[in-house]
Order: structure tokens, then sequence, then C-alpha cells
């Protein structure tokens, strides 16, 4: 099964995808998408495109995104909501399952600790994925949450793939 991992993020949102057969990993691709324009709608409008970009482009099979946290910034967690939206939208219109994960639940996944830091997690997305080019922590992370997917739900979306191979 090939799953996207996103992380969202209003300026850099963070993706990455694997390919997951049984317990086997193996990095496809990574990367971050930058977002552009001088108001949020434009920001979110562009990050939308590349996200749909990355997905006609790598046909992954399933989604996963890391879900947001509160912070101290009200404003902040807002827009950081509003990213999170895009990045649920677009694998959403492209048909796929999209698996919600808390930012602790990946980093116990991938770390084994809840509390990791991103250099740990990074670390750790390299030992599973051997060889891998990680483009920045935010596609760390975002490969942290397809692995996390690949563990916890992938599952669910290997079935709906096999409903519809036989629909």
């Amino acid at each position: 099964m090939r799953i996207l991992g996103i992380d969202p993020g209003l300026r850099h949102m963070g993706w990455g995808i694997i390919d997951a057969d049984g317990p086997r990993l193996r990095h496809v691709a990574n990367g971050i998408c930058n977002s552009s324009g001088d108001d949020l709608s434009l920001r979110l409008l562009s990050l939308f495109d590349q996200i749909t970009t990355i997905i006609a482009t790598h046909a992954p099979e399933a989604a996963a995104v890391e879900q947001t946290f509160v912070n101290k910034d009200g404003a902040g967690t807002l827009k950081l909501g509003q990213a999170r939206g895009i990045a649920m939208l677009a694998p959403a219109r492209a048909g796929l399952s999209v698996g919600e994960y808390a930012p602790n639940a990946v980093k116990k996944t991938v770390v084994g600790v809840g509390h990791a830091d991103k250099r740990q997690v990074a670390h750790m997305v390299r030992v599973q994925l051997p060889g891998v080019d990680i483009s920045g922590p935010d596609a760390a992370d975002a490969l942290a949450i397809a692995i996390c997917h690949a563990h916890h739900g992938a599952g669910q979306g290997l079935a709906a793939a096999v409903a519809r191979a036989r629909a």
C-alpha cells in the first residue's frame, strides 16, 4: 500500500510517501510545499494545488495527517487548522481515506517515546527507511506520520482498496 503522510503547516507543509508491504517499508518520495500568495486564501490554494499534484504524481492509496494541537496563540492555531483542512481535503477529493494521528502517537510509534524531539524523529525515520534523503524537518515528520499509518491504520485502507477492486 502506498501511503501519503502530511505534516500540516501554513507556510511549510511537509509530505512523505512510503510503500508498505506488511512490515516492510520503502521510501518513495518526500518534500515540502511552500505556500505562496499575499493573502490567506491564496496561500491555502497554493498548498492545495501542490498536494493535489503530489497525489496525481505518486498515486497513493491512503493518506494520514497529523492532528492539530492547541497552542497559546489562538489565531495561529486557527490558521494551522485551516492548513490542516487543506491537508485533509486534497486526499479526500482524490478518493483516499485519511487517517488522523496525534503528534504523541506518531512519535511513540516511530521513536518509542511520545515526547521525542524533531531530531529523534528524523533519526528513526532514517533507521526505518534506509537511504532516505529527507528534505527537512517537516518532511521527516510527514514520513513519520506515514509510518504511523502503516502500523496502525493501513489495514482499513487496504480493505477499502480490495472492496473497490471487487466492484
